[in-house]
């Protein structure tokens, strides 16, 4: 076994030691400039039992049934999707700059001016934090895409795998009529 720090041989017992906040194995020399020991822990030879004996305590308290919460009935929310141009004129309106903003919310002003850029989408925490320092909405009941009709296909689905067969198909018939012809 070699030293971690110094990579001389290690005889006798190796130190376990704590360097810099990293558990080492080192010689005797080098265990000086550790701070504290550690323990290697050691696997059990022996495998753990399947089964857990069965506990005869049963609970006091008697379960209730899960009771629907406002939360429960309220439509998912998604951002806005002017979100950058809310949160821009909100911050004008109330006459606050990039700074005095991201002092109130404890955020960067980089982050604040990448956001009322649109390059950035902020998290559902800052969300929360501009809407309440900026008293506006930016959240709004996800709303679902409209289905198209089912005789119109999107371009996407101009021509599928199994068309692409059909083609072929088609076109080896053609020959073969060809051929016969």
């Amino acid at each position: 076994m070699r030293c971690e720090v110094c990579g001389r041989k290690i005889f006798g017992k190796p130190h376990r030691v704590i360097i810099e906040g990293a558990k080492m194995t080192v010689c005797g020399k080098c265990a000086k400039l550790g701070s504290g020991t550690w323990e290697e822990k050691r696997k059990s030879v022996f495998p753990k039992p399947a089964i857990r004996p069965f506990k005869q305590a049963l609970p006091t308290k008697p379960v209730q049934a899960k009771q629907s919460s406002q939360q429960d009935l309220e439509p998912p929310l998604d951002l806005v999707e002017d979100f950058a141009v809310k949160i821009r004129k909100a911050r004008e309106k109330l006459g606050l700059s990039h700074e005095e903003l991201g002092r109130r919310l404890s955020e960067k002003v980089s982050v604040l001016k990448k956001i009322e850029s649109g390059k950035m989408t902020p998290d559902m925490k800052l969300v929360v934090k501009l809407e309440h320092a900026l008293k506006i909405k930016l959240l709004a009941p996800l709303t679902e895409p409209k289905p198209l009709p089912a005789y119109q296909k999107t371009p996407m689905e101009e021509l599928t795998l199994g068309d692409l067969v059909n083609l072929n198909e088609g076109e080896g018939e053609d020959s073969k009529k060809r051929e016969q012809s």
